[in-house]
């Protein structure tokens, strides 16, 4: 078998960063940069007003309380040139450009708040309230470097900076696809012997959570034929593509069927529990990834975990591995076969232990479920005793 290192190596090494794009701030939520980011001006670009109050100059406010005449308003957005002479104030407000001569403002909560004149009754030093231009970013600065993951943030400073569209590596879009003649649509009624699908609605957010576009594209049976149609329908808007089911030994596996005479995605067993079976490799002219996981719920989802979310780092041109794991005492003891790397479901708390959850078994969805964590026991360990530090996969 092979090891699960050499397993992802080989599908890093396939995996290639996408092609950067020209996108517009909507569509750049997630998206990675591929330029610096700089501003061509300072921020703010102007000294303006950081409350409501009044613009004044700071010596003539030293002695409290004290009445001045009120000359003026200024509101945010003003592109009117104003000045406040010595002994005289203006209206201010949050955002508004500070009047010439003016040093200081006073906010209105230390005022009567006046509009003809106005009575101050607490001093304000020279810059009080404030904000000076450059204070956040000075004319030039590099606000974002390349390979920055854009969030609410980013956009924010990458529309303060005046730019409207970003050179930027998309979020990979994935086509999820699960197989198995065996398996019903949510909501539906189940006959005897069928099941309600959930891998695909599994999947489908394990790739929105790890920053992709996931598309469920449904279940499809045993057929063959059926599987390499659905394939080439999605071929076409997929960066990389899923299935679950459909890669193990038994007498019907359409992904194993359906992708083995391509001779361009290989089938083999990775050295883990759970998610031994494995299937990975392109398709098309544009040599398409294809990540051929298991079956059993808890399998496609480690595995998931383990391959998949890697290599879509790797697409996003971020920095891929294996996800980092930390240390944590185990709270029972576990058990692991032999020459197998273990991913066992458990719950890690804040107070450095992790507790293995009832139910390990691949199929056991809910325990799954009820999992934050997974707990690695390498493929030379087979007893774990209670209290042991452990290696452990926060999910």
């Amino acid at each position: 078998m092979k090891s699960v290192d050499e397993h992802l190596a080989e599908i890093l090494a396939t995996v290639r960063p996408l092609a950067p794009i020209e996108l517009e701030l909507e569509q750049a939520l997630g998206a990675t940069l591929a330029e610096e980011v700089s501003s061509p001006v300072p921020l703010p670009p102007f000294d303006n007003s950081a409350m409501d109050g009044y613009a004044v100059r700071a010596a003539d406010v030293a002695d409290v309380p004290v009445t001045l005449p009120v000359i003026d308003d200024v509101a945010a957005g003003s592109v009117e040139l104003r000045a406040v002479g010595p002994g005289h104030s203006v209206r201010i407000m949050t955002g508004a450009p500070m009047p010439a001569g003016a040093d200081a403002v006073v906010p209105v909560e230390w005022t009567d708040g006046g509009t003809v004149s106005v009575r101050i009754t607490r001093s304000a030093t020279a810059g009080n309230a404030i904000r000076r231009a450059g204070e956040d970013v000075e004319a030039g600065e590099v606000v974002l470097k390349a390979g920055t993951v854009i969030g609410p943030a980013q956009l924010g400073i990458i529309a303060g900076v005046g730019r409207r569209r970003v050179w930027a590596r998309p979020r990979p879009r994935v086509v999820v696809i699960s197989t198995g003649a065996e398996l019903v649509e949510p909501g539906s009624p189940l006959l005897p012997g069928q099941i309600w699908e959930s891998n695909s609605f599994t999947l489908t957010a394990a790739v929105r959570e790890s920053g992709g576009e996931g598309f469920r594209a449904g279940a499809v049976g045993d057929d063959p034929a059926v599987l390499l149609d659905r394939l080439d329908t999605h071929l076409v808007r997929a960066d990389a593509i899923i299935t679950s089911g459909g890669v193990s030994m038994g007498a019907y596996e359409p992904v194993k069927e359906a992708l083995s005479p391509l001779g361009t995605v290989r089938f083999e067993k990775v050295a883990m529990q759970p998610g031994m079976p494995q299937g990975f490799g392109v398709l098309g002219e544009d040599r398409v990834p294809i990540f051929a996981l298991p079956g059993n719920p808890v399998s496609s989802f480690v595995s998931f975990m383990l391959f998949v979310r890697p290599a879509l780092d790797r697409m996003r041109g971020l920095p891929a591995g294996m996800p980092e794991p930390v240390t944590a005492r185990v709270t029972g003891p576990l058990r692991s076969p032999a020459g197998r790397r273990s991913f066992l479901r458990g719950v890690l708390a804040s107070d450095g232990t992790v507790s293995p959850v009832h139910g390990q078994g691949s199929h056991q969805l809910a325990a799954l479920a009820s999992a934050n964590a997974l707990i690695v026991v390498d493929e030379d360990v087979t007893e774990v005793p209670e209290g042991t530090s452990v290696e452990v996969i926060p999910l």
